[in-house]
């Protein structure tokens, strides 16, 4: 039975589910895959995506790897395109609350129902008689045959772990591959060193093709450098926009290199809606690559390139939000280098009284910054002591909370290994429960003397947001 077959096949079937009903189910059967673990690799993907008729075959595509900043270049890139006129799928990982931001069409995430088809089309596609697609696998191939089924113009794809034996690296020619900023990570699976990582980061590059590279460690550069060299890929190194106040920036363009076949790109002040002084490196990515796209032929005009960029949302990432009429920053920040920009951005004055909003002027003299009442849950395959030393100083406050389906850790040794680390902290304590933990956290701080930060992994985040839906939770306008 062929994709559109089975397609037919479930209409009667899906009529009768809700959305929610359908959500369900879908995270029903996604879970049955989870025993599979993580296991890097093309050949199920592969066999998998042939077994659908190939539909990563009909969509064009900017590939997008790295280690931070990964989501917010996506985010910028699908904004613009789509205010370009262009039908743009997202595809983006992990997810908040639900499945369905993963795969979004025009800044839209899929239906459940819609979802729920699609992932019923890839589970039918399986042979028994093969290893089984992992869960990432299985969500990979049924956003690549949404995007197929719904004729996109462009998708951009976020890799997952790693690049080269990643599952969304199946596609021979992208429009551009870009490589945001790269530091370690995920070392237990790409490798003990950052040049080991960048290798891996670096499959995604293919002949001819060309590259998009954020500034990057030496060790990583050179690894980059030297894998474009051997592809041939026409690259723009990307210089950080320059911030000129009032929300904007100035990306100064670049110089074309005599020997690449891209040519020069004027600069361009534009909109940053994002928090963030490593906003000013991740909208510089995104706006070398929107460029590279307009010299192969895509029209896109200056004013889809503002519009889109005031318009980007990207939500869980140095995001404020009102919880109990109280001002709360929730972030990832679930590495090292994460936790250092989360702290930097703490430690430029930015605080919860301000709530700096895109287009406020900068304070002339930044205000001393109180200290931080910080909640953390981390997974344990992390390097927790590199996110502690990034994070905490002395006279903040540090409660430790599970990160619930996920990796375990021991939450009493985390806390002692914050106290080596930070032996300063006005307390450190270990909750059962995020919300106890915020509970306690506001409790703490009603005279405003710290500010509540949520943080340390995404998982996190999203079990927050799902707990908190209809708990008096209010997103900012710096989302």
């Amino acid at each position: 039975m062929n994709a559109a077959d089975s397609a037919d096949s479930l209409d009667s079937r899906l009529s009768p589910l809700t959305q929610n009903q359908a959500l369900a189910a879908v995270e029903g059967i996604l879970n049955g895959f989870t025993h599979f673990g993580v296991e890097l690799g093309l050949e199920r993907i592969e066999r998998l995506l042939a077994d659908l008729g190939n539909p990563h075959h009909a969509v064009p595509i900017v590939h997008v790897a790295g280690s931070n900043g990964k989501g917010s270049v996506c985010a910028y890139l699908s904004s613009i395109l789509s205010e370009a006129g262009y039908r743009v799928g997202r595809y983006t990982s992990p997810h908040l609350v639900s499945w369905c931001e993963r795969i979004c069409l025009n800044q839209q995430p899929i239906e459940p129902l819609a979802l729920y088809e699609v992932v019923q089309q890839v589970v039918a596609a399986i042979r028994p008689n093969y290893p089984s697609p992992t869960q990432f696998e299985v969500i990979t191939a049924a956003a690549w045959l949404y995007f197929a089924q719904q004729q996109v113009d462009v998708a951009v794809i976020e890799v997952g772990l790693g690049g080269r034996l990643d599952a969304t690296n199946v596609c021979d020619r992208p429009l551009v591959s870009v490589i945001t900023s790269l530091s370690r990570e995920h070392w237990q699976r790409l490798g003990p060193t950052l040049a080991d990582i960048s290798r891996e980061k670096a499959g995604i590059l293919k002949p001819n093709c060309p590259a998009v590279i954020a500034p990057q460690p030496a060790d990583a550069a050179a690894v980059l450098e030297q894998r474009l060299q051997e592809l041939d890929c026409p690259a723009i190194w990307v210089q950080p926009a320059r911030d000129v106040g009032n929300g904007w920036a100035e990306w100064e363009g670049w110089q074309a290199d005599p020997r690449s076949t891209l040519s020069s790109i004027p600069p361009l002040r534009y909109p940053v809606p994002l928090l963030g002084a490593h906003q000013l490196i991740n909208s510089a990515v995104a706006m070398a690559a929107i460029q590279v796209l307009r010299q192969q032929g895509w029209p896109i005009e200056e004013s889809h390139i503002l519009q889109g960029m005031a318009r980007t949302q990207w939500q869980g990432r140095l995001q404020w939000i009102t919880w109990q009429n109280r001002p709360l920053l929730i972030d990832g920040a679930h590495n090292p280098a994460g936790a250092a920009t989360l702290r930097h951005y703490l430690d430029a004055g930015i605080n919860a009284g301000q709530m700096a909003q895109p287009g406020s002027k900068p304070l002339s003299t930044p205000p001393i910054y109180p200290p931080i009442y910080w909640v953390i849950g981390m997974i344990a395959n992390k390097d927790h002591a590199d996110v502690f030393q990034a994070l905490l100083r002395p006279g903040d406050s540090l409660a430790l909370v599970p990160v619930p389906d996920h990796l375990a850790v021991d939450l009493p040794n985390l806390a002692n290994l914050a106290q080596q680390v930070c032996p300063q902290l006005a307390a450190c304590g270990v909750f059962p429960d995020v919300l106890e933990a915020l509970e306690a956290a506001m409790q703490a701080t009603q005279a405003g003397a710290a500010t509540v930060v949520l943080c340390g992994s995404l998982y996190l985040i999203g079990h927050f947001l799902a707990r908190s839906t209809g708990q008096g939770v209010a997103p900012s306008t710096t989302v």
